[in-house]
C-alpha cells in the first residue's frame, strides 16, 4: 500500500470479517494483519491521549490517535489500524481488503493520525485500535468504540449528550465520569474544549492542576509582573493544551466510548474573540493576529476527529484566513434528526461597543439618531462640543483634571457627554458650575457612558452589563448605517447555507448546534438602591446573540416559521431553557435548551468574580449581592422567553428523540464538586447529581418542563409553567 498522508487520502474502506484473530491482547501475541512479526504490547505511554472518533455518518466515521515516542524526534511513525465487530477483537474486519491498514503519524502534524473509515453499515457499533510498530514490538492503544449514524430512512430513536466549557485549570472532569457511564449514540461538543490561558485569576483557578507551556517565550504573558500567567500563541502552545486536556482519563473515557461531533467557541483561540482578534487588553491595543488564529486552527484540525467536505482536506497554514479551514457542517440521523453545526466566531463582526472607547465621548449624535430612527429615544442624553462650549472653559477645566481623574488629556475633544463632564468636575471639586442637563437647547445623543462604560479599556459596558435601551438604539443606528454589517455573526455564505439547510431539512427535528445564548438575558436593577448610573435594565452579555440583535432577528424570523427547530446551546455556564423568536411576536418561536459547563466556573460565580475585580462595581455594596442572586434578577417580565434558570451548577444534557417527541434531561452537579476528584467513586458522584427534564412535542412549538412528575407548558404571557 502506498504511504498514507495525514487526513489526505486517508479514506479507507471496511470489508467483511477476516475471522477469529486467533490471538488476544495479551503481551507477546501477534496482531492479525501485522505484516511485521512483532509482539503485541499494551503500553499507554505511546498513546498518551488514547483514541477518539467523530463525525459519524451512516457509512463512515473519523478515527483518531496520537503517537508519542521520544525516539521519533522529527521523524514520521508507522502505525497500523485494526477494526473489529467485537471488543475482544476476535472478529477483525478487513480494511481495503487486508486485516489492518498502514498509516503514517506525521511529525509535521504532531504525530497525530486521523482516518476516514468508510464502507460501514448504518447504526452499527465498531471497535478499533491503533498499533505503533517499534522494530520487533507492536505498541497497542486502548480499544475505542464508535457507532455509525442510522440510515436516512430509518425510523429509530436517537440519543445523544451535549457538552461545553471544560476548563482544566484546577478542576476535575466529574461531568465526564457521568457522561461516560451513559448509554448514548454520540455526543456533541459546543465549544471551549480547551482554554487558551494557564490560570487567568479573573475566571480560572490559580492552584491545582494546570497547563505549563514548554514554549513559554512563544506565549502571551498576561497578569501582574510578579504573578504572570500566559495565553497560547504559538502552534506548540495550542498543541500543548490539547495534549494536556486529552491526557485526562475521564475525558478519554468519553472519547473511547462515543463518537463526537464538535464545533469551536472562543477559547479554542482566545476569550471573547471575533475572527482573528482577541480581547485581553479591551481595546488598549490592536490584538488582531492571524498567525496566532491559524496556529489555533491547525491544532484544532490535528487533535479533533472532524470530517470535512473534502475527504482529502489537509490544513495548510499558508492559506489566507478565514479560508484556511471551514468547520460548519450538518448530519442526518435517520428520519427524525438533522443536526446542523455552525461556526459563530470566524466570520462575525466586532463587538458593537469599542472596549477602548473614551467614556465621555459621544458615539452617535442627535443628527444621526434622527436620520435613522426618526426621533430621539428617551435614553439619549445631552452632550456639548467641548471645543466651543462656553468658549472652551470646560475644556480647560477637564484638561486640568485629566491627571487626577486617570484619563488622557488628548481625549478632551469633540462631542462629550454632559453627565460625564459634570461627574469628573465634581470628583475633583472644580469650582466651575455644572452644566444644566435640563437645558432644552442641548442636543442629545449616546455616549459610551450612556451604555454603562465608566472607564477606558473595559469589558464592563462594552461586552458585559450593557445598558439595554442605549444599546438597542445604538444597534439600530449602527445596523442601518452599516447596511447590516455590524450585526453579522455567521457571515453571508454560512448564513445562507445554514438557512437553506434548515429550511430544506425533511427530518422531523432540526437541531441547531449553537455556541451561545439566543434567548435574551436581561436584568433590571432600577428599583434597587444603586447609584443612578446603574439604575437601568442591562444586557448581561453582548458577546453572545444579545449583541447582534438584528442578525438574530433575521435568523429567527426564518427558523420560527419551521416546525420542530431546537437549538442546543452552551457557553454561558448555566442551565437555561426558553423559546427565542422575533422580538415583537411572542406567538412565533423555536425552542432553546442551554446546557451548563462541564467544569468551568458557573455563570453565578463568574459574575461574582467580575464584580469583585471591577474598580467601579467592587465599590458598590449591593453589587456582589445582586450578582449572587442572578437567577432572581433574570426571572422577570423583561425576559418572557426565558423559562428556566439555573446559573449555579455544572453538568450536561442528554437528548432522546423520535418521531413524536424530544426529551432533554439536564444533569446538574453542585459547582463546588469540581474541586473533588470522583474517579472510582461513580456512585457517590451520581448521588450528588440532580435531574430536570424538558419536553418538546413534534408539531408543537411549546416548551414543557417536568414539575412533580407531570409536564407543564411554559406560558410567556403569565411567565409560568402551567
Amino acid at each position: 500500500m502506498r504511504r498514507r498522508q495525514f487526513l489526505e487520502a486517508t479514506l479507507v474502506t471496511l470489508g467483511a470479517v477476516v475471522g477469529p484473530a486467533g490471538c488476544s491482547d495479551d503481551e507477546g501475541t501477534t496482531p492479525a494483519g501485522n505484516t511485521n512479526a512483532c509482539s503485541l504490547t499494551a503500553d499507554e505511554a505511546f498513546f498518551p491521549q488514547s483514541v477518539a472518533s467523530g463525525d459519524p455518518r451512516p457509512d463512515s466515521v473519523i478515527l483518531w490517535t496520537r503517537v508519542a515516542d521520544p525516539g521519533l524526534a522529527d521523524m514520521d511513525a508507522d502505525v497500523k489500524l485494526e477494526v473489529a465487530s467485537d471488543e475482544a477483537f476476535t472478529d477483525i474486519l478487513t480494511i481495503d481488503g487486508a486485516a489492518s491498514v498502514s498509516l503514517q503519524a506525521e511529525a509535521a502534524f504532531d504525530h497525530c493520525v486521523k482516518v476516514r473509515l468508510a464502507g460501514l453499515s448504518p447504526a452499527t457499533t465498531y471497535y478499533y485500535r491503533f498499533i505503533y510498530l517499534m522494530g520487533t514490538m507492536c505498541m497497542v492503544s486502548r480499544v475505542g468504540r464508535t457507532k455509525t449514524a442510522p440510515a436516512a430512512d430509518a425510523d429509530v430513536k436517537v440519543k445523544f449528550a451535549y457538552l461545553s466549557c471544560q476548563d482544566y485549570i484546577g478542576r476535575f472532569y466529574n461531568t465526564h465520569l457521568l457522561v461516560a457511564a451513559a448509554d448514548l449514540d454520540f455526543f456533541v461538543h459546543l465549544g471551549d474544549y480547551v482554554y487558551e490561558t494557564t490560570g487567568d485569576p479573573g475566571f480560572q483557578n490559580t492552584t491545582g492542576r494546570t497547563v505549563a507551556f514548554t514554549d513559554q517565550a512563544g506565549a502571551i504573558q498576561l497578569g501582574a509582573a510578579d504573578k504572570p500567567y500566559y495565553a497560547a500563541k504559538s502552534l506548540d502552545n495550542y498543541r500543548e493544551l490539547y495534549k494536556t486536556y486529552r491526557g485526562d482519563k475521564a475525558l478519554q473515557a468519553v472519547h473511547e466510548r462515543f463518537p463526537m461531533i464538535a464545533t469551536w467557541d472562543d477559547h479554542e483561540f482566545s476569550d471573547d474573540c471575533h475572527g482573528a482578534t482577541a480581547s485581553y487588553f479591551d481595546g488598549a491595543k490592536d490584538e488582531t493576529d492571524e498567525a496566532r488564529r491559524k496556529a489555533a486552527n491547525q491544532a484544532w484540525f490535528e487533535y479533533m476527529p472532524v470530517d470535512y467536505a473534502d475527504p482529502e482536506f489537509r490544513y495548510d497554514a499558508s492559506a489566507s484566513y478565514p479560508d484556511d479551514i471551514t468547520i460548519y457542517r450538518d448530519f442526518t440521523f435517520g428520519k427524525h434528526m438533522r443536526l446542523v453545526m455552525t461556526d459563530l466566531r470566524s466570520y462575525r463582526a466586532d463587538h458593537l461597543i469599542d472596549e477602548g472607547g473614551f467614556p465621555g465621548a459621544v458615539i452617535v449624535d442627535e443628527a444621526k439618531i434622527v436620520e435613522v430612527l426618526g426621533a430621539v429615544p428617551a435614553i439619549a442624553a445631552p452632550y456639548v462640543d467641548i471645543e466651543t462650549f462656553q468658549g472652551g472653559a470646560y475644556k480647560t477645566a477637564l484638561t486640568a483634571a485629566a491627571a487626577a481623574s486617570g484619563y488622557d488629556a488628548a481625549s478632551i475633544t469633540g462631542k462629550l457627554s454632559v453627565a460625564w463632564i459634570n461627574g469628573v468636575l465634581a470628583a475633583v471639586a472644580d469650582p466651575i458650575a455644572p452644566i444644566d442637563v435640563a437645558d432644552p437647547t442641548l442636543e442629545k445623543g449616546l455616549a459610551y457612558v450612556d451604555v454603562g462604560k465608566s472607564s477606558y479599556a473595559s469589558s464592563i459596558g462594552s461586552r458585559y452589563l450593557v445598558i439595554k435601551d442605549a444599546f438597542d438604539a445604538l444597534a439600530a443606528v449602527s445596523d442601518a448605517d452599516s447596511s447590516g454589517a455590524t450585526s453579522v455573526v455567521m457571515g453571508a455564505t454560512q448564513e445562507q447555507w445554514f438557512l437553506d439547510t434548515m429550511t430544506g431539512a425533511g427530518e422531523t427535528w432540526k437541531i441547531w448546534g449553537n455556541e451561545y445564548c439566543l434567548v435574551p438575558l436581561q436584568v433590571d436593577v432600577s428599583t434597587y438602591p444603586v447609584p443612578p448610573s446603574l439604575a437601568h435594565s442591562f444586557y448581561m452579555n453582548v458577546d453572545a446573540w444579545d449583541g447582534f440583535r438584528e442578525g438574530r432577528e433575521r435568523i429567527l424570523a426564518t427558523l420560527s416559521d419551521l416546525d420542530n427547530v431546537v437549538a442546543i446551546t452552551g457557553d454561558i455556564h448555566a442551565f437555561y431553557a426558553g423559546i427565542p423568536g422575533p422580538e415583537a411576536d411572542l406567538t412565533k418561536n423555536i425552542v432553546e435548551l442551554v446546557g451548563s459547563s462541564v467544569s468551568s466556573g458557573t455563570f453565578k460565580s463568574l459574575l461574582e468574580s467580575q464584580v469583585a475585580n471591577d474598580p467601579v462595581l467592587s465599590t458598590i455594596p449591593l453589587a456582589a449581592s445582586l450578582a449572587g442572586q442572578i437567577d432572581n434578577l433574570l426571572n422577570i417580565d423583561l425576559n418572557p422567553r426565558l423559562a428556566h434558570m439555573n446559573s449555579k451548577e455544572n453538568g450536561f444534557v442528554v437528548v432522546e428523540l423520535d418521531g413524536t417527541e424530544l426529551i432533554a434531561t439536564y444533569t446538574s452537579l453542585p459547582a463546588a464538586e469540581v474541586s473533588t476528584d470522583y474517579t472510582g467513586k461513580l456512585d457517590d458522584l451520581t448521588a450528588k447529581a440532580k435531574l430536570q427534564r424538558f419536553k418538546v412535542t413534534a408539531g408543537d412549538k411549546g416548551l414543557f418542563m417536568e414539575v412533580e412528575g407531570a409536564f407543564k407548558r411554559w406560558d410567556p404571557t403569565t411567565r409560568m409553567f402551567a
